[in-house]
């Protein structure tokens, strides 16, 4: 079986390759090969590697490539994860909404609009390219905006894509530790859009536990949710929202928090990065460790400004990776096998694995609605439980979403729907259309802005909108 992964010179793939060599339940895959457009970034990736695989039995062949059809070519399954235009372009995202005092979160927001309006055409290539070389290859797509982008490449493949984001099954397992229940033993009720969702029960032997989980004070303050939203809103809301509602809920804050931090996600990410592959291509045998430090750090920033901290520019630390690991353990903090199993790669893995062996699962998924939800058009992609096995990923069927839920899932997806045509046809007025419409921007005058500022500042947008 033939796994390729585009974006393999990215940051997360060792994730995928350690589940692939020590996750429980991973179909076998023969050959991986990993594509990307920067040798550099692939020559350092395989140098980690390299490092964390050392001494592992029956591992898969591995083999990179710059070309897109020789990776696609005959794959059985393709996980997707790009950046088109790289983290220079996501510091873009992030400044030109800043600089009108708009939130410009990768894929919240007016960002994610701008991160969408750049990837789709891209994407839709990709899908396309996989349609002519592996028609029956499953497609599981990381990239964000992860809903969007899903959504526009199932115009090509169909349901055969599917989108990945680990944020509610992470949230599942969350939940399971805090009331002290295995989350294998759980049935999780949750509905949206992708990084726009509730879970709305947690159902056990057929009991639904989330009523005692709000009203226990010591519980319930142990969920990362509880420091976000507070707990008299999560109470109020009967709910635990996906954590990037903190955008909508705490938006001013959220906006200012993120312009007093020394720097913005996209510029720390872009310093720690470029450092990172520098670093690794010039001492490849301590490539395992620069990457695990690289991860701790990373992580220990993420949604600094929803949990009361900060982006701090990147620092060399020459001294804080003498380490030099052949492979991760579980108990190395942040970075153990557990990320592995049960981040992006451990759902992702799961789902070609339940496809491939034909072992039944149900996952919280980015999928097509159907009639899942009757407030959304029957193709557009929401993220709620899905089964899966050989005969492909089905979204489960949901008791409705209340006015509040719905009414934001439908504005979104109004935005999402305006940007996926704007990609594809170039539509100036299309791209005005998604940022004047989406909640977190709400003005017309800055909808015009923002696209004569993403125009100006990333090139990959605007060879979209000046075709």
């Amino acid at each position: 079986m033939k796994l390729t992964i585009l974006g393999g010179g990215g940051f997360r793939v060792p994730f995928v390759h350690q589940a692939l060599l020590h996750g429980r339940g991973v179909a076998r895959v023969d050959e991986v090969v990993l594509h990307d457009t920067d040798p550099d970034r692939l020559t350092a990736i395989g140098h980690v590697l390299d490092r964390l695989s050392a001494g592992a039995s029956d591992q898969p062949h591995l083999r990179m490539t710059t070309s897109l059809d020789d990776a696609v070519a005959c794959s059985d399954f393709v996980f997707a994860a790009i950046r088109v235009g790289g983290v220079a372009a996501r510091v873009n995202d992030e400044r030109v909404a800043l600089d009108l005092g708009v939130l410009g979160q990768e894929t919240v927001g007016a960002g994610g609009v701008a991160y969408g309006l750049r990837t789709i055409p891209v994407m839709v290539h990709v899908a396309e390219r996989i349609a002519a070389l592996a028609p029956s290859a499953y497609v599981m797509n990381f990239t964000n905006p992860a809903g969007m982008i899903t959504e526009a490449m199932q115009g090509v493949l169909g349901e055969r894509v599917l989108g990945i984001c680990d944020t509610p099954s992470d949230l599942g397992r969350r939940v399971a530790r805090a009331i002290g229940v295995d989350s294998e033993r759980l049935r999780l009720d949750y509905i949206g859009l992708n990084h726009l969702g509730w879970m709305r029960r947690i159902l056990h032997d057929g009991e639904d536990l989330l009523p005692g989980l709000l009203a226990d004070n010591a519980k319930l303050g142990s969920l990362e949710e509880s420091q976000i939203f507070g707990a008299s809103w999560l109470r109020a809301l009967g709910a635990l929202p996906n954590e990037y509602l903190y955008y909508y809920y705490r938006n001013r804050e959220a906006v200012q928090s993120i312009l007093t931090s020394s720097c913005t996600r996209g510029e720390f990410l872009s310093g720690q990065q470029s450092q990172l592959f520098r670093r690794i291509l010039d001492d490849p045998a301590r490539a395992a460790a620069l990457w695990q430090e690289a991860v701790s750090r990373r992580g220990a920033s993420y949604m600094a400004e929803a949990k009361g901290g900060a982006q701090q520019a990147d620092v060399e630390d020459k001294d804080s990776a003498h380490e030099q690991p052949t492979s991760l353990k579980r108990d190395d903090v942040g970075v153990g096998l557990d990320l592995a199993e049960h981040g992006y790669a451990g759902v992702a893995l799961q789902v070609m694995g339940a496809i491939a062996q034909n072992h039944r699962r149900t996952m919280i998924l980015n999928v097509r609605n159907g009639s899942t939800i009757a407030g959304l058009p029957c193709d557009a992609v929401i993220e709620v439980p899905s089964t899966v096995d050989a005969n492909g990923v089905h979204a489960l069927s949901t008791p409705p979403p209340d006015l509040h839920q719905l009414g934001l899932m439908q504005q979104v997806k109004a935005v999402e729907r305006a940007t996926i045509r704007a990609a594809l046809t170039g539509s100036r007025a299309d791209a005005q259309m998604a940022f004047a419409l989406h909640p977190l921007v709400q003005s017309l005058d800055a909808s015009d802005r923002l696209v004569e500022g993403y125009v100006a500042s990333i090139p990959e947008v605007a060879s979209v909108l000046r075709r």
